[in-house]
């Protein structure tokens, strides 16, 4: 009895640390990337303007990212353009969040042929490359930060639908909800009542996957010349400028902002895949 005892007690400590390590992950997690944002928002405009006493300077105590031809610090560029990314991919990653609920939740309530044109439309995003799609949609709405943002949530929206779709079509066929049915339910009751409660942890966890995509379709198109402004200083623009001078020996240029990019979309991965598993009911209490 005893050894039953302290067995159970080994399995209650061993669950609250893990859910405790995963709480902290999302917390580190989350106050990095907060960290980044408001710095790079309040961040002077002298702190990466030019000085042409210091340019083409590598790595170093006093600029760690090095300098580039116009003497900017990079380290302060870098985290200034990752502000910017992260602040576009949170409106662009929330809107196309909100579109995805919408739809999912319409071809799962509207019946057969709402299903199937909704379907139709998911099916025809998914047929067309993405990042052509994404720099066609920016060319359009004339670029800049309100042709990225228009981008990045009209063609991330179609993987979540599909998602929350599948989710609403398991959660009417249950038990619970034909019987709210028989008993008279309107739909918004059924809504608001069984399907938003059960799909909420999908859309967290679906809305927290899309930052990445989004930051790295921003970086992308801005890289290509379809993003933001040159005179901006983000992420894109600055891997674009630093493809001429990698021929000269400056790998800093682009080694030191890729890899913070990097850095910053494992991170959102991270947070996603930690709330799974703390959202998730089968896997919180393993």
């Amino acid at each position: 009895m005893m050894h039953k005892i302290a067995a159970s007690n080994r399995r209650t400590v061993f669950t609250i640390n893990r859910r405790t390590t995963t709480l902290m992950i999302i917390v580190l997690a989350m106050t990095i990337l907060a960290s980044i944002t408001i710095v790079g928002s309040i961040m002077n405009v002298d702190a990466y303007g030019s000085n042409f006493m210091e340019k083409n300077q590598g790595p170093s105590i006093k600029h760690l990212f090095g300098t580039d031809y116009l003497g900017r610090d990079m380290l302060a560029r870098t985290i200034k353009g990752l502000s910017t990314s992260i602040f576009i991919g949170l409106i662009a990653a929330s809107v196309s969040a909100v579109m995805a609920a919408v739809l999912g939740m319409a071809a799962g309530t509207l019946g057969r042929h709402g299903d199937r044109i909704i379907s139709m439309a998911v099916n025809l995003m998914m047929g067309i490359p993405h990042i052509i799609l994404l720099m066609l949609i920016s060319f359009v709405c004339g670029k800049g930060v309100k042709g990225v943002i228009i981008g990045v949530a009209f063609t991330h929206w179609p993987n979540l639908t599909r998602v929350i779709r599948s989710e609403v079509i398991q959660i009417r066929s249950s038990q619970y909800v034909k019987a709210s049915i028989k008993m008279g339910k309107n739909g918004w009751w059924i809504a608001r009542k069984h399907l938003i409660p059960h799909l909420l942890s999908q859309f967290v966890v679906g809305l927290v996957l899309l930052f990445p995509h989004a930051i790295l379709h921003e970086a992308a198109i801005t890289f290509l010349g379809f993003g933001l402004p040159l005179q901006m200083p983000a992420i894109g623009v600055i891997l674009s400028e630093s493809m001429k001078y990698l021929s000269m020996g400056m790998w800093w240029l682009a080694f030191f902002p890729g890899l913070s990019l990097l850095v910053i979309v494992l991170l959102f991965d991270t947070i996603g895949d930690y709330l799974r598993l703390l959202m998730d009911p089968y896997s919180a209490h393993e």
